[in-house]
């Protein structure tokens, strides 16, 4: 069966000036491959400024990668004439962190639902309005909201908006980027939910990015951990969950606070800062704030590789030996 989505080792640089007019090359995405198949959902971890936001404007066509490709129910989205193909487009579409920020404030929010039906010609004019008023009503909104502008609404109503915005268009795959980070948690849990319903509903896809393993593990199947634009760990989330093979991995995981009280959980806590995207070292690029008890001059020459550990894949040179640190500290 043929992937919603397929990453083949993608790469995406930027060339910024300096100050002093001198270009830099900033490695924000490097080497990912990853694929998605229909009704799956792969959450996507790390720390703010790996690379996530990056590698979902890529995947959903918003940007281009420097090298590999991108490719949607196996057509590759660089291909000639793929920039024309409307059908090609509208397989995938991005639901944002802001909810806010990604709505037009002067529209009112029926215009913004009705403006990707308008552009592929999937409804005509005299059934957008009922049409509009069934994709509110399926994220939980009333058909009367229509008339209305983002302003008026809720941070998590207007997440719901986007959603519906979204599904407009009859998309096989949506990249869901931390669109729930913004919200209350009450709030965040209702937009869990909602997701899951429209996924069971319509077989969606979604590549779910976050940088809490709590709220991924709710919904994905798989989950792909992200450094510094690298995949570092790869597995279906129940293994990963239980027994992480990568040191980043497992201090993630350390951090995700539990509702037990009583539980005592050890908590990794990581020195120093990942290194600069400028200058990326030529080994391992966690080596710097690596703790694990194998760790040695190999792990700053040679750059690991994704390769199998048990269920899942790691890259680090001793991924078999549990990354335990020789020290810890209770919260």
């Amino acid at each position: 069966m043929t992937a919603v989505l397929e990453a083949r080792d993608v790469f995406k640089e930027y060339h910024p000036r300096g100050l002093l007019g001198r270009s830099r090359v900033v490695r924000a995405v490097n080497g990912v491959s990853l694929s998605l198949d229909a009704a799956e959902t792969l959450g996507l971890v790390g720390e703010s400024g790996c690379g996530k936001s990056t590698f979902a404007r890529l995947a959903v066509g918003l940007e281009r990668p420097t090298a590999g490709e991108v490719l949607h129910g196996g057509r590759a989205l660089s291909e000639p004439g793929a920039s024309r193909d409307r059908e090609l487009r509208r397989r995938s579409q991005i639901v944002f962190q802001d909810p806010f920020g990604s709505l037009n404030p002067r529209m009112t929010i029926g215009d913004s639902v009705a403006e990707g039906l308008v552009i592929h010609r999937l409804v005509p004019r005299a059934g957008l309005k009922d049409r509009v008023a069934a994709l509110l009503g399926e994220v939980g909104l009333a058909a009367g909201d229509a008339d209305r502008y983002p302003h008026e609404f809720s941070g998590g109503q207007r997440q719901r908006i986007g959603i519906a915005r979204a599904l407009a268009v009859e998309p096989a795959f949506v990249a869901c980027d931390e669109p729930v980070s913004a919200l209350d948690v009450s709030v965040r849990a209702q937009i869990v939910n909602l997701l899951r319903r429209l996924q069971a509903e319509r077989g969606l896809a979604y590549l779910f990015i976050a940088h809490d393993f709590a709220v991924v593990a709710q919904l994905a199947q798989r989950i792909a951990v992200m450094y510094l634009g690298f995949i570092v760990e790869l597995g279906p989330a129940p293994a990963l969950l239980r027994d992480p093979r990568h040191p980043y991995t497992r201090a993630l995981i350390s951090a995700v606070p539990t509702p037990d009280p009583a539980a005592r959980l050890e908590r990794i806590v990581l020195t120093g800062d990942p290194p600069s995207p400028t200058a990326l070292p030529p080994g391992c690029p966690f080596v710097d704030r690596c703790y694990h008890p194998s760790r040695d001059e190999r792990c700053r020459a040679e750059r690991p590789v994704l390769r199998p550990v048990g269920a899942a894949l790691a890259a680090c040179h001793y991924a078999e030996i549990a990354p335990v640190p020789s020290s810890t500290r209770k919260p």
